[in-house]
């Protein structure tokens, strides 16, 4: 059920969070109480929302029942803009083009993209791995149509690729991380020149409209959170592990190949949303042109 995010006259206004178990820098703030602490001056308190992937999260913004969303993939604004969600950006972390790949196992035959033709491969639909796959078939000369698709949760994917269900399986860190550790796997693409993977936050374009203030102090504090991940990756590692369910060590791996720099969102971010959305069109996967630049833009002053 949604949560009012006004109070009765006189009772603060509620800031309702939507968050993933991948949104690093928003668990950091939520542990640390750094919002509710820096909103108060303003009578703004904090609910915080989790959900199981990206596209539910939009999903739950576009109908009002959260007003800011932590980073989501590069890949899952352009299906909610397709769905004609009312929302901003208002951040994006810059690339980590390092912390996706296609993964096969060591043994596989598989050496180039383009064998991956007539194999079944594992991906999360609407992530920045779907993008991925989608940008290095194309560069391979082949499309989705050529492969056999399993679209897959990371728990799931995980699973089909090592009992040998798939032959392929495209995945972000931490993930990539932990089955690197694990061994017995080879990188047989990541994003380097094919995706950035920029992480992108979005709110509720009503609420920005209303709440630039809000907004700009959420900001603010999400860039402190990423400068400190940064220059702390052994006790940033040892807070997020437990919070994940991953090894410090595979944390900091992972940590050490996404950039957690939190920045406006510029051109060349919204000319490769443009890409990415153009990319899912030509698939069939989102069933109209979306055009990225008449999205709201919020910016720091």
């Amino acid at each position: 059920m949604a949560v009012s995010p006004r109070g009765r006259a006189g009772e603060p206004e509620r800031l309702r969070i939507g968050y993933q178990k991948s949104s690093t820098l928003t668990i950091w703030l939520k542990s640390k109480g750094v919002l509710e602490k820096a909103l108060a001056p303003l009578g703004v308190t904090v609910s915080w929302h989790e959900f199981s992937s990206g596209l539910p999260l939009l999903e739950a913004l576009n109908v009002g029942a959260v007003d800011l969303s932590a980073d989501v993939a590069d890949a899952v604004p352009p299906f909610a803009l397709a769905a004609g969600a009312r929302v901003s950006y208002y951040a994006s972390e810059s690339p980590s083009p390092h912390a996706q790949a296609i993964v096969v196992k060591e043994a596989s035959g598989v050496r180039s993209v383009a064998q991956l033709k007539g194999q079944k491969v594992a991906f999360a639909k609407g992530a920045g791995a779907h993008y991925l796959l989608l940008e290095a078939l194309r560069r391979a000369g082949l499309s989705i149509r050529d492969i056999e698709p399993a679209t897959l949760s990371p728990a799931d994917g995980r699973a089909a690729f090592e009992n040998g269900s798939v032959a392929a399986w495209v995945i972000w860190d931490p993930f990539l991380a932990a089955v690197q550790r694990q061994g017995g796997v080879r990188v047989l693409q990541d994003g380097e020149g094919l995706s950035a993977y920029r992480r992108f936050y979005l709110a509720a374009t009503p609420y920005v409209q209303r709440r630039g203030d809000v907004i700009a102090i959420v900001y603010t504090e999400l860039q402190r959170a990423g400068q400190w991940i940064k220059a702390n990756p052994g006790a940033a590692a040892e807070w997020y592990g437990p919070v994940i369910g991953l090894d410090t060590a595979t944390v900091e791996a992972a940590n050490a190949r996404r950039s957690y720099r939190v920045q406006p969102v510029d051109v060349e971010g919204l000319d490769e949303q443009q890409r990415i959305a153009d990319a899912f069109t030509s698939a069939g996967i989102i069933p109209k042109k979306v055009v990225v630049a008449e999205s709201p833009i919020w910016r720091p002053a």
